[in-house]
């Protein structure tokens, strides 16, 4: 009830807010439980990066695998969207990204400290530059998919007509070059950072 009033008051979920408190999250659960999760593993730790340097990586055979993950994300939120459940799953996803991230930057800050930022950094370019403008337009995208069916009346739907209609396609396709241009720079140009950046690092 809470998400549905503040959905018909303010037009929109406050994905950002949504996406930030994750990230905090991911912080806390990573400096909370260092002792579990870093001391007695090896998330991210010198061996593991050491390894990951003499790998070998076949591109071509990357990208199917990353495309099938990237596009399962994307049609489930696109069909979650449709549903009664879509606002839910636009928050938990925003915050699910956002809980990755605080994580993921704790950790290598911990375990290499400035460095490990940079590492952090480097470690997702190119892809993430049109992956992240990718995700945020196909959550606001999604939110207004499931507002304009459930959060309007007969009339204001049926009068949105073809043009509006034609302007999401048009959109969600955008959003899916973006996500494709997205898997072939972290399949075919992320994996030579990733050899320098290990060389370097």
């Amino acid at each position: 009830m809470g998400i549905k009033r503040y959905q018909l008051h303010n037009g929109q979920l406050p994905l950002w807010s949504i996406f930030w408190a994750g990230v905090l999250t991911g912080i806390i659960i990573i400096n909370f439980g260092k002792s579990i999760l870093l001391e007695n593993t090896g998330l991210l730790d010198e061996y593991t990066l050491y390894h990951m340097k003499y790998m070998t990586v076949d591109s071509s055979a990357l990208f199917y695998y990353i495309l099938r993950i990237r596009i399962k994300c994307f049609l489930s939120l696109v069909i979650f969207a449709t549903t009664y459940l879509g606002l839910l799953v636009c928050a938990g996803t925003a915050f699910g990204y956002g809980v990755s991230l605080g994580a993921y930057l704790s950790v290598l800050l911990i375990r290499y400290g400035i460095k490990g930022i940079l590492f952090a950094v480097l470690s997702i370019f190119p892809q993430y530059l049109l992956y992240v403008p990718a995700m945020a337009a196909l959550l606001l995208w999604c939110e207004g998919l499931n507002r304009s069916i459930y959060f309007k009346s007969g009339f204001l739907i049926e009068t949105e007509g073809n043009t509006t209609i034609s302007r999401r396609i048009i959109k969600l396709a955008g959003i899916l070059l973006l996500v494709l241009v997205g898997c072939i720079a972290e399949s075919f140009v992320n994996p030579n950072v990733m050899k320098w950046l290990l060389d370097f690092f």
